[in-house]
């Protein structure tokens, strides 16, 4: 759990800083027009959803949720944000007395975290009057969209890794925060410890890591450097191997370690190569049960290259932390629908983007169900507006997240990992493959309940 919501739950001051400016100008400007025209409490409907998937992808992982409900109970308009608002001459004076009091009372509903998605699947739905959700998009969106490309890129590498853990190594090459954010999704989608103490302390991520290149070059000889770190960490730690020549360095571990030496990690060369010579190796000097990590700029298809290997866990950095390629979801906040009028008890209208390029929107709140064969396989993922088939009212895909502004949905992050794995387990078997191709389910739209 996060540490933040565990000094909560124990009656702890906690001060967290404002998300109000994680958001662009035209949110204000818009919900400034909106208070003058007399349009801003409408009850409204915003849901989040991507046309496509990247260019391959067979499914998309729902990762972030804990967060974004984090950054929605904390957008608050301090004083000091409401100054830098007003000397920029963002939005005017009546919108800036509106915003001073600002606090979000709606209700949010969406897929579970780490929950499977397809094309216009609705994974979040924002339900308040129009000022208080137009407001919310940018963060949500800055959410949704980078821990859920990370939490993809990490579900395939873990179907790749096919059991062998994963470690998250990426915090030196993406934004400091960002980091953290993608050891989360990471752990998410399948990854088991992080490098990065930050997450392990928000987060509660295991973490792990020993040393580096740097450690053994500052010694007079690669066995100083070893019997240094074995020394301070005992003989289960991590040897780095490949910082002058493999075989001597496997070698000198062993002699300095012992047979128990716990693992022996590999950063260069052909990877598939230099493991199976180095298991060898490790054999013969009778340290058979230590174990072989590898790095190196990884991917889930280098990793899928390495199944025959005698590989025990690999380290993971900029593919992951950059989505594999795909950075972000493509994921949108739309209004689908608004109240006919200003009174609270006016029905909703759907409503629609109608526009050329692709960029279609389908009108009307939606619920979601996955179809599902006998033995309990998913065939396609159904979404529809109006009444629930009844068939359908027991497999709805959405959960309460928030209800009047609070937060009801807050969970360990192992059960949204969890769930993932089971999510993934009920997908056909294609799903776990690698090869480019169509999502593994299609998205069936239920026009007849509308």
């Amino acid at each position: 759990m996060d540490v933040t919501n565990e000094a909560r739950a124990a009656g702890l001051p906690v001060t967290v800083p404002s998300t109000a400016l994680f958001t662009d100008q035209y949110e204000l400007t818009m919900l400034q027009a909106a208070l003058r025209a007399g349009t801003a409490g409408r009850r409204s409907v915003f849901e989040v959803f991507t046309r496509r998937l990247p260019e391959g992808r067979r499914y998309g992982v729902v990762a972030g949720t804990g967060r974004v409900l984090d950054a929605v109970e904390n957008f608050r308009f301090e004083p000091a944000i409401l100054d830098f608002l007003r000397e920029q001459r963002v939005v005017d004076e009546p919108t800036l007395d509106w915003l001073a009091g600002y606090r979000f009372t709606g209700d949010v509903d969406g897929y579970p975290e780490g929950e499977i998605y397809f094309p216009g699947s609705p994974i979040l739905q924002v339900t308040g009057t129009f000022a208080e959700c137009v407001v919310l998009e940018t963060v949500i969106l800055s959410i949704l969209n980078h821990d859920s490309a990370v939490a993809a890129a990490a579900s395939r590498m873990a179907v790749a890794a096919a059991g062998r853990p994963l470690i998250e190594m990426g915090a030196r090459r993406t934004h400091e925060l960002a980091a953290v954010a993608a050891s989360r999704a990471a752990y998410v989608g399948g990854f088991s410890t992080t490098s990065d103490l930050a997450a392990g302390f928000r987060y509660g991520i295991p973490t792990a890591g020993t040393s580096a290149h740097a450690f053994t070059l500052l010694h007079d000889s690669e066995r100083d450097a070893f019997t240094a770190q074995v020394e301070s960490m005992g003989a289960g730690t991590t040897l780095l191997v490949d910082t002058y020549d493999v075989a001597e360095a496997v070698r000198t571990a062993v002699e300095v370690a012992g047979p128990g030496l716990g693992a022996v990690r590999i950063d260069s060369g052909d990877l598939l190569v230099v493991a199976h010579r180095v298991r060898q190796q490790l054999d013969e000097l009778g340290a058979r049960d230590t174990r072989i990590v590898v790095t190196s700029d990884l991917d889930e298809y280098a990793i899928a290259s390495l199944a025959a290997a005698p590989v025990d866990a690999y380290g993971v950095g900029t593919q992951l932390v950059t989505g594999s390629g795909h950075p972000t979801c493509s994921m949108v906040y739309k209004l689908v629908a608004r109240a006919a009028g200003e009174d609270p008890e006016a029905p909703l209208v759907p409503v629609a983007k109608k526009s050329l390029g692709g960029k279609l929107s389908v009108a009307g709140v939606k619920w979601a169900a996955r179809q599902r064969d006998a033995e309990g396989i998913a065939e396609a993922e159904l979404v529809g507006t109006g009444p629930v088939p009844p068939e359908l009212a027991g497999h709805l895909l959405s959960v309460p997240l928030m209800r009047e502004g609070r937060a009801v949905a807050r969970e360990r992050l192992d059960a949204a990992r969890e769930r993932h794995v089971r999510a993934r387990a009920g997908l056909p078997l294609s799903a776990t493959q690698l090869s480019r191709g169509e999502p593994v389910l299609p998205t069936r739209y239920l026009t007849g309940t509308a």
